[in-house]
């Protein structure tokens, strides 16, 4: 990797970072303060949850072509602004209708850097390069998140709509700052990868080029599940099973979300050592065995009677376990996605994926919370232990369609001839 674009990553990564910093001082405590602080009621705070997601459908199915035909930067700062507006919004909104509105600007402006960005990391990074790009991005979020919601929670009174008002304030800056941060960077015309400089004709088709591509929709359906499994059970079916079924104490919940956040904080650089020259396919399908176990501690720990402990601590290891999970996949699937695309494509893969995603984070917690709360414990866990399994499955599957270079991108590069090996290397020249 080259000193720019080297710098140019390190700013891009440091600007997320900070964003999530921000996040992390006020997701934790959206629901309560429009609930209850702002004293709009719980159907109002389930409405602003709701259209932070569905803000988040409607963009990313435009959002791909923005990136292919304006560049990824343009469109990551209109994103930022949009999130930025949304925040303060919601801190400074007093009526249902204003923070709805709000929740629909910063669910589409979160909605749009994701892919973007994700873009811009492809565009300043190479094949070799870029898992420990994803990877690297993927422990700073987990790690300002972590550290933002430490923060928050000791500037937060639930007495005094200003602390909040102070919260969003703060994250309304984070994304401006992370606006600001990918501003400086100058990035390249076009990615230097194979496919030729993007087109209009190109990108007048792209979802089409993109469905027939069978690689990426196997992909597609592999992260759904993927996120079905794991993110998409976090806030709703597992937190729900682990009250009414492990029965733990609320701040026992507490500290099983941070060892899943600890997990990937001190596993992400280690894992990504024993993973980055290991054919990708078989990283993923490692992930459904070791979230299979998960899910088998999960079912374990509502079985335990009368040993609150082992309980406690079996599904205190589902999260960590998550988190082992993460990491391994932080350096997997995002370059997949980019090496599967064509250059004229980036950002439309990229935000299929995204929206792949935010389709299972809808639907997970749904269903998830349905079954746990019409006490299909039993089926819960099951439908999650085949997920996991299916996971396995699909990923082994997927590696028979990928290309070596693909699969494993190291192993690709190695078995060139010596001449080439410089030029298959040679870094893209992103500048700070």
């Amino acid at each position: 990797m080259t000193t720019a674009m080297g710098a140019a990553l390190r700013r891009i990564q440091l600007g997320n970072a900070l964003s999530a910093f921000g996040s992390g001082f006020t997701v934790p405590y959206l629901y309560v303060y429009v609930a209850k602080v702002r004293d709009l009621g719980a159907s109002t705070a389930g409405a602003v949850l709701a259209m932070l997601a569905v803000a988040a459908l409607v963009v990313l199915p435009l959002t791909g072509r923005a990136i292919d035909r304006r560049g990824p930067l343009p469109v990551a700062i209109v994103g930022t602004v949009s999130a930025a507006v949304g925040s303060l919004g919601i801190g400074l909104s007093a009526t249902e209708p204003l923070v709805i509105a709000s929740a629909i600007a910063l669910g589409a402006g979160i909605a749009v850097i994701q892919p973007a960005l994700a873009t811009m990391i492809v565009w300043c990074s190479t094949t070799l390069t870029r898992s420990r790009a994803f990877a690297t991005q993927f422990f700073m979020n987990n790690l300002g998140l972590g550290v933002g919601g430490l923060v928050g929670g000791l500037l937060v009174d639930e007495t005094h709509a200003s602390s909040f008002v102070r919260l969003f304030a703060i994250e309304a800056v984070m994304f401006l700052v992370l606006g600001a941060a990918v501003a400086t960077v100058r990035l390249p015309r076009a990615p230097k990868v194979e496919d030729a400089v993007p087109t209009e004709e190109r990108a007048k088709g792209a979802w089409r080029a993109m469905f027939a591509d069978r690689r990426m929709v196997w992909l597609c359906v592999l992260g759904f599940v993927l996120f079905f499994a794991c993110y998409g059970q976090f806030e709703s079916g597992l937190a729900a099973y682990a009250t009414e079924v492990t029965r733990i104490a609320p701040s026992s919940l507490g500290i099983a979300l941070a060892a899943n956040t600890a997990a990937i904080v001190a596993a992400q650089f280690v894992v990504l050592k024993l993973v980055e020259r290991r054919r990708r396919s078989r990283v993923m399908a490692l992930v459904g065995m070791v979230w299979t176990v998960a899910w088998i501690a999960a079912g374990l720990s509502g079985l335990v009677h009368g040993a609150q402990v082992v309980a406690t601590t079996l599904l205190i290891s589902t999260y960590a376990l998550f988190g082992i999970g993460e990491s391994m996949l932080s350096p997997t699937v995002a370059p997949l996605v980019a090496d599967l695309a064509p250059a004229s494509l980036i950002g439309q893969y990229n935000s299929a994926f995204a929206l792949v995603k935010q389709l299972a984070l809808a639907v997970g917690p749904a269903v998830g919370a349905l079954m746990v709360g019409h006490g299909m414990y039993v089926a819960y866990i099951g439908m999650l232990v085949v997920c996991a399994l299916g996971i396995t499955g699909l990923s082994l599957w997927l590696g028979r369609m990928l290309r070596p270079a693909q699969d494993n991108p190291h192993r690709a590069v190695a078995s060139l001839p010596a001449a080439r090996v410089p030029a298959e290397a040679e870094a893209v020249a992103c500048s700070a």
